[in-house]
């Protein structure tokens, strides 16, 4: 195993302590709250670092989508959307024209519908498994509502 495989599954503990907090104090910790604690744990280990870079999705206080991402050591920042990954490089400057409207004139900033979201997402996997070997041979999406967490497998290539 290559040392950010071992990282990679010693890092479960966060929804272990996630259960903990819920079992203690009744309610469940936040989307805020989860990316604030993940970003202790990477920082205590900031001479040894995991090597992983983490993205962590659900809801705010609001209701509202919120995407933490995190650098090894634990800076963390929230975004609106954010790729990871081998092939993050091809996939963020898709997802910052398409989802985020940057480097776009002239276009109304409409917010995308789910149906839209999904299929944006699953061509832009498509068209990274296609280029990049290390993204797999399918994509988990899942779906994250008030109605709670809703997941849909898609296979991406056959080979």
């Amino acid at each position: 195993m290559q040392s950010g495989e071992l990282d990679l599954k010693h890092l479960p503990q966060v929804t272990s302590y996630a259960h903990m907090y819920k079992h203690s104090n009744n309610k469940a910790m936040t989307t805020g709250a989860i990316a604030a604690m993940l970003s202790t744990i990477l920082y205590s280990r900031r001479f040894f670092p995991y090597y992983v870079y983490n993205i962590i999705g659900g809801l705010d206080e609001e209701g509202k989508g919120a995407v933490y991402s995190f650098d090894p050591v634990g800076s963390y920042q929230r975004d609106s959307f954010k790729a990871g990954g081998s092939a993050s490089a091809m996939l963020q400057p898709l997802l910052d024209n398409q989802v985020g409207f940057k480097n776009m004139q002239n276009v109304e900033h409409v917010p995308l519908s789910l149906d839209r979201a999904m299929g944006l997402v699953k061509d832009v996997f498509i068209s990274a498994a296609e280029r990049d070997v290390y993204t797999g041979d399918a994509l988990r999406i899942c779906i994250v509502t008030k109605e709670g967490i809703r997941e849909e497998t898609v296979p991406l290539r056959k080979d």
